[in-house]
């Protein structure tokens, strides 16, 4: 498969801070930096019934370049994730990830769907442009086997 091909395949992307950090992610502040983006967009916190964190999930829609995708967002384990989302669209969120959900200096990690399931390890996200991030994603996937 050549590149252009392998970037309009869609997977989960999954963004979290590294082993041992935090972001101090909360599902009010995720909240209002989305309804910065979007007033309108569609916003659901489904209680958990055990545990200390009050809020198991939050399911978000947001809009990359008049796409429409949706997201998931956890406090335990903590992260952010985009599903059936193309290279680009995981490109544009981590970049977007980087400058209002990630306090700044603190790192990124990435992994997909597809890496999960080959027990790939999580992959740093450098401070990158969308594009270096694209090619990054890409390879991310032909190591994965996200191919077959």
């Amino acid at each position: 498969m050549e590149p252009e091909e392998i970037a309009e395949l869609r997977t989960v992307y999954i963004f979290t801070p590294p082993d041992g950090q935090s972001w101090g992610l909360t599902y009010e502040s995720l909240e209002a930096t989305l309804r910065e983006r979007n007033p309108d967009e569609f916003i659901r916190i489904d209680a958990g019934s055990d545990g200390p964190v009050k809020g198991s999930s939050m399911h978000f829609g947001t809009t990359l370049d008049d796409e429409q995708l949706e997201g998931m967002a956890l406090l335990s384990p903590e992260g952010v994730s985009i599903q059936d989302c193309t290279v680009g669209s995981a490109a544009r969120f981590a970049v977007w990830l980087r400058y209002n959900v990630a306090p700044k200096g603190t790192a990124i990690t990435f992994n997909t769907e597809w890496g999960l399931e080959s027990e790939l390890p999580d992959t740093p996200v450098p401070s990158s442009s969308e594009s270096e991030l694209a090619d990054l994603f890409i390879a991310h996937i032909v190591q994965a086997g996200g191919l077959d």
